[in-house]
C-alpha cells in the first residue's frame, strides 16, 4: 500500500518517472539486498504456476502407468486362464485315451483294473475343476477389470480435462495481467519522455511560449494516460489475485482430490482382484480333495486275493493231473500188459497194438489251436473253459429268445386290440411279423439245443475229483472187469508252440488175466498179424510247417511233405497220419492242410 501511495504522489507532482524503472525491470539484486514485496509476490506467482504445471504432468504420467498396470494384470490373468483350460483339455484327453475299450471289458473283473478306471474318472472330474477355475477367472476378474479399465480411463480423462481447463484459464489471466503491466510501463515511459521534452522547451529561451504550452499539455496528457494505465493494472491485478487464490486453493485441490480418490479406488480394485485370484483356486480345493480321496479309495479297494481267484476261475482247465506211470516189465516175454498211461491202444481183445504206432489221446492240455479256425463248439479249449464258453453262449441265446418272445407277446396284444377295435388298425398286418418272430424263436431254440448238447457232453466227460478209480492201473484186472474205460491220464506231448493239449483217451480193452500167457511162437505169429493189420486211410494232407516230433506217439514231418490221414482231429488239436507202412503218428492239425475223402466222411 505504501508503494502505491508514493507512486500516486509522484505522479501528482509531475515528477520524472525514471525512478519507476526498478518497479518493472526486476533486476537480480545482490544477495545482501532483500527483494521488495512486489518482486517477492511476482516471483511466488511464477513458482506456483510452474509447480502446478509440473504436478499435472507428474500425475498424468502416474495415473496412466496405473491404468497400464491394470491392463497388464488383466492380460496376466487371461493367460493363466488359458493355461488352466489347456491343462484341463490335456487331462481330459489323457483320461479318455486310457479308458477301457469294449474289447477290454474283461478288465472289469479285476479290482486293480477297476481301481485304475476309477482313477481315470476322478482325473476327468479333476480336469473339470480346472475348467471351473478358468471360467471364474474370466467372469470374476478379466471381465470386471476390462470394464473397470474403460471406466477409469473416462474418469481420468474428465479430471485432467478440468485441470487443463483451469490451468489455461489462470494462464490466460496471467497473460492479461502481463499485458496490463506492459501497457502501464509504456505509458509511464511516454509520460517521462513528454515531461523531459517539456522541461527542455521550458528552459530554452528561443522557444515560443505557444510551443512551451503545447509541450506542457502533451506532458500532462501522457501523465493522465499513465495514471489510467496504473488504475487498470491495479484493478486487474486485484481480480487476478482473487482468481489465482481460487485456482490454487480451491479448483486445483479439488481436482487433485478427485484424482487421488480415483487412484485409491484403482488400488483397492487391484487388491480385490488379487484376492479373487486366490479365492478362485481355494473354492475348488474341497472338490479336488474329493477327487484325490476317490483315487485313494480306489487304490485301497484293490484285493490281490480276489484278483488271483478270478484268474484261477477264468483259466482253470478242468483236467485231472496225470496218474502214475506204471512199470512195464519187458523182461518176461509177452507178459506186457496195457497200463492206463501207456500209449497203446488195443484194437481187439487178443491183438495188442504196436506201441510205436499206437494212438494216444491223453495229451497234457493247453495246445494253441489256429486262431483263424476255432470250431463252433469250442472244442479247442480245455474242458472247464469250454464249459464256460458254451454256458455263456447258451445264456446269450436264451436272452435273444426272451427278447423275441417279448416282441411276440407285444404284437399278440396289439393284434387283439386291433380285433376288438378295427378302426385302430388291420389285425392281419401283424401276422407277417409274428411269423418272422416264430421262425426266429424256432431257429434260436434249435441253436440252443445244439449248444446244450455240447455242454452236456463236456460235463459228462469232465473228471470228478473224488473218482480215484480212474487213476488206477488196469494191468491186473480180472475177467469180470469192465472192458472199456476212459483213460483220463495225460502223457506229455509237446505242441509246436511249446504248449500242450489233452486228447480224450481211446477206449482200451484190457485182456483177461487168463489170456496173459508167456510168449510162444504161436503168439508171436499173432502179434505179427496184428502188426500187419493197419488202419485204412481216410484222406491225405500236406505239411505246411516242419515239425520235429520228439515226444512219444508223434511223427516228424518236413514242410511240403504229403502224408496219408488215418484219423482226423477229434478236437484235441492232433491228426494221425502215416508216411509208409512202418511210420505213423500224430502231428499238430494246425501244421497240415487236410484233404479228406468224401467216402471216408460218409462212413
Amino acid at each position: 500500500m505504501m508503494m502505491h501511495e508514493e507512486l500516486f504522489d509522484f505522479l501528482s507532482r509531475q515528477r520524472s518517472v525514471g525512478s519507476l524503472r526498478w518497479f518493472l525491470e526486476e533486476p537480480d539484486p545482490p544477495s545482501a539486498v532483500p527483494l521488495t514485496p512486489l518482486q517477492e509476490y511476482l516471483q511466488r506467482l511464477l513458482e506456483m504456476k510452474m509447480l502446478s504445471s509440473d504436478q499435472f504432468d507428474n500425475l498424468e504420467k502416474h495415473t496412466q502407468w496405473g491404468i497400464d498396470f491394470v491392463e497388464k494384470y488383466t492380460k496376466f490373468v487371461k493367460e493363466r486362464s488359458e493355461i488352466e483350460l489347456n491343462y484341463a483339455r490335456q487331462m481330459r484327453n489323457l483320461s479318455k485315451k486310457y479308458q477301457p475299450k469294449k474289447k477290454d471289458e474283461d478288465e472289469n473283473k479285476y479290482t486293480w483294473c477297476r481301481a485304475f478306471h476309477s482313477t481315470l474318472n476322478e482325473l476327468n472330474d479333476y480336469a473339470g475343476q480346472h475348467e471351473v477355475i478358468a471360467e471364474n477367472m474370466m467372469s470374476q476378474i478379466i471381465a470386471e477389470l476390462t470394464r473397470y479399465s474403460q471406466e477409469i480411463k473416462t474418469e481420468r480423462k474428465t479430471h485432467f480435462h478440468d485441470g487443463r481447463k483451469a490451468q489455461q484459464h489462470i494462464e490466460a489471466g496471467w497473460k492479461q495481467l502481463e499485458s496490463c503491466k506492459r501497457k502501464f510501463e509504456r505509458d509511464c515511459k511516454e509520460a517521462d519522455r513528454a515531461q523531459q521534452y517539456f522541461e527542455k522547451m521550458d528552459a530554452d529561451i528561443n522557444v515560443t511560449k505557444a510551443d512551451v504550452e503545447k509541450a506542457r499539455q502533451q506532458a500532462q496528457m501522457r501523465h493522465q494516460m499513465a495514471s489510467d494505465s496504473k488504475s487498470e493494472y491495479s484493478s486487474y491485478l486485484q481480480k487476478f489475485n482473487q482468481e489465482q487464490n481460487e485456482h490454487y486453493y480451491t479448483i486445483i485441490p479439488n481436482i487433485f482430490q478427485k484424482i487421488q480418490a480415483m487412484e485409491e479406488k484403482r488400488i483397492e480394485r487391484m487388491g480385490e482382484s488379487l484376492k479373487t485370484f486366490a479365492e478362485v483356486d481355494r473354492q475348488i480345493l474341497p472338490i479336488i480333495g474329493k477327487c484325490l480321496d476317490g483315487m485313494t479309495q480306489a487304490a485301497e479297494s484293490i484285493e490281490s486275493k480276489t484278483d488271483s481267484s478270478q484268474v484261477i476261475e477264468s483259466y482253470k482247465s478242468g483236467f485231472e493231473p496225470p496218474g502214475d506211470v506204471e512199470f512195464e516189465d519187458y523182461g518176461q516175454a509177452m507178459k506186457r500188459t496195457v497200463s492206463e498211461t501207456s500209449l497203446t491202444n488195443s484194437r481187439s481183445e487178443n491183438k495188442p497194438e504196436r506201441s510205436s504206432k499206437s494212438k494216444t489221446k491223453t495229451l497234457w492240455p493247453f495246445i494253441k489251436k489256429n486262431k483263424g479256425s476255432n470250431p463252433e463248439d469250442f472244442s479247442h479249449l480245455p474242458p472247464e473253459q469250454r464249459r464256460k464258453k458254451l454256458q455263456a453262449k447258451i445264456d446269450d441265446i436264451n436272452k435273444d429268445i426272451q427278447k423275441e418272445m417279448d416282441q411276440r407277446d407285444a404284437l399278440t396284444k396289439m393284434k387283439e386290440v386291433y380285433i376288438k377295435n378295427p378302426q385302430m388298425g388291420d389285425p392281419n398286418s401283424v401276422d407277417p411279423r409274428l411269423a418272422e418272430i416264430a421262425h426266429n424263436i424256432e431257429k434260436l431254440q434249435v441253436e440252443a439245443q445244439k449248444f446244450e448238447g455240447w455242454l452236456a457232453e463236456v460235463e459228462g466227460r469232465m473228471p470228478v475229483k473224488s473218482d480215484t478209480s480212474r487213476r488206477t492201473s488196469t494191468v491186473y484186472e480180472t475177467q469180470n472187469s469192465t472192458p472199456p474205460t476212459n483213460n483220463n491220464c495225460a502223457q506229455d506231448r509237446e505242441s509246436p508252440d511249446g504248449s500242450y493239449t489233452e486228447e480224450p483217451s481211446s477206449e482200451v480193452q484190457t485182456s483177461n488175466e487168463s489170456k496173459v500167457q508167456p510168449e510162444t511162437a504161436e503168439s508171436g505169429d499173432e502179434f505179427d498179424d496184428a502188426e500187419e493189420d493197419m488202419l485204412p486211410t481216410i484222406g491225405t494232407c500236406k505239411a505246411l510247417y516242419p515239425f520235429e516230433g520228439h515226444n512219444e506217439g508223434t511223427i516228424a514231418i518236413t514242410e511240403g511233405e504229403l502224408l496219408y490221414v488215418i484219423e482226423e482231429d477229434k478236437g484235441d488239436g492232433w491228426t494221425r497220419v502215416r508216411r509208409n507202412e512202418e511210420e505213423e503218428g500224430y502231428v499238430p492239425t494246425s501244421y497240415v492242410e487236410v484233404f479228406l475223402d468224401s467216402n471216408a466222411k460218409d462212413s
